[in-house]
């Protein structure tokens, strides 16, 4: 409950000179913890509230003011805030990158210590879950949620009534595409607005093509190692094949996945496919039970003749990791803020919402998330999405050429050309 909407209660009922004392016992007693966070489905946010009114309940006097703020504005916001030196408490991110460079400015608490004092609690996560948030061997961030890969989802009743079945390959690919536009129906739904919904395209090409090893080489900047080479080039190639077939349902680049701009395609029957993180499986249960129904997913295909394995991932061991920022007054308090977070109940919670965090012996019974864990189980490689893998502004630069691929406003050889330049300014 709002503590103004208490005062106010009560204002009502006490003489004046106890209300006037009230209010400031309360602000001496009271402890604040600022929490930021992209939970605004109601099933995770939920999950994260219920959390909280478990850590305030064990904590007396100390409130969690929680943010849950879009992913795109999240993103903005966070950045404007560290900028400002003025960031949340607790903040959560995808690790890689733009973490690192919070890391770099002084601006996170390492979390190492907090974690060796507390053996019980870290030893129930995966070792490769810190992965992400590890840099100079210390750990800045614990994983919260969603071991997630992209997938391929799809329409299941229009895949039947047209005697489609989901394509192993490229070849395959193409030839489903065909079948759908024949009869009226987008190929894929994609709301490229965000940017990021299109990069998981062009991640997934680059590896089919040419395995997890080419965007390795080209982020070290080991010999030969170029944005600008074959794999980079070929995968702009095959998303502009993709735009000139009309794969995609019209106004894709405008379309904003945050409002849920391509699930609506998939609700209305008005596109059949759509790549996304497995996330949306749960987000369409919640927001549409009947088409739920309908939904199923696939690997993404294979490119003939490419040298990626088939059973690499785009995605990550860990989807959203907590932090706490040096603007905090109380690390210790915040960490155990953090912990409540991420217990056992936490994870159960979210294990019954769908979501697999990475901790030790889970062994979910749900269907869907036992598809989902076997994928990472027969993954050769599980590549992080490359705008969180990135340094912020080379993120950037991915997320803005990928997205004139898909407008066809940059040649394949321009848009890599691009990025290749940017990374000689950016990664050192």
């Amino acid at each position: 409950m709002h503590p103004g909407f208490v005062a106010r209660v009560g204002a009502m009922v006490c003489s004046a000179s106890l209300c006037l004392l009230a209010p400031m016992a309360r602000a001496e007693d009271a402890q604040a913890i600022t929490s930021w966070d992209i939970r605004t489905a109601a099933p995770w946010a939920k999950l994260v509230d219920d959390s909280v009114a478990r850590f305030e309940k064990a904590n007396p006097g100390v409130k969690v003011e929680q943010s849950h703020v879009l992913n795109d504005a999240y993103k903005s916001k966070l950045k404007i805030a560290f900028g400002a030196k003025q960031p949340p408490c607790l903040f959560t991110t995808w690790g890689g990158g733009p973490l690192r460079e919070y890391v770099k400015s002084g601006q996170v608490v390492e979390l190492t210590p907090f974690l060796e004092k507390d053996k019980a609690y870290t030893d129930r996560f995966l070792p490769v879950g810190f992965k992400s948030v590890t840099f100079g061997g210390k750990i800045y961030g614990v994983p919260a949620e969603n071991t997630s890969p992209a997938v391929v989802f799809y329409n299941k009743e229009i895949f039947a009534k047209y005697g489609l079945k989901p394509p192993a390959d490229w070849d395959e690919l193409l030839k489903v595409i065909e079948v759908l536009k024949k009869n009226g129906i987008a190929p894929f739904a994609l709301a490229n607005k965000n940017k990021w919904t299109g990069s998981m395209y062009y991640m997934y090409l680059v590896d089919r093509l040419a395995g997890p090893e080419a965007f390795r080489a080209a982020v070290e900047r080991q010999p030969g190692g170029s944005f600008a080479g074959p794999a980079f080039v070929e995968a702009g190639k095959r998303i502009q094949q993709l735009v000139k077939l009309d794969a995609f349902a019209q106004g894709y680049n405008g379309l904003d996945y945050d409002i849920g701009a391509s699930r609506k395609l998939l609700y209305s029957g008005k596109a059949a496919m759509e790549v996304m993180g497995a996330w949306e499986a749960i987000i369409v249960q919640g927001e549409n039970p009947e088409f739920s129904k309908k939904l199923d997913f696939f690997g993404f295909p294979a490119i003939p003749g490419g040298k990626g394995d088939p059973t690499n991932l785009v995605g990550t061991v860990g989807d959203q990791f907590i932090s706490i920022s040096t603007a905090c007054k109380d690390p210790a308090l915040a960490f155990k803020a953090l912990e409540t977070m991420t217990d056992d109940a936490s994870v159960q919670a979210r294990l019954e919402g769908k979501q697999l965090v990475p901790v030790k012996g889970l062994n979910p019974s749900d269907p869907y998330l036992k598809r989902v864990a076997e994928l990472f189980s027969k993954a050769s490689s599980v590549q992080l999405w490359y705008d969180q893998e990135l340094p912020p502004k080379l993120g950037e630069v991915h997320k803005d050429t990928v997205q004139a691929l898909f407008g066809l406003s940059l040649t394949p050889e321009a848009a890599a050309q691009q990025m290749e330049e940017a990374a000689k300014a950016e990664l050192h």
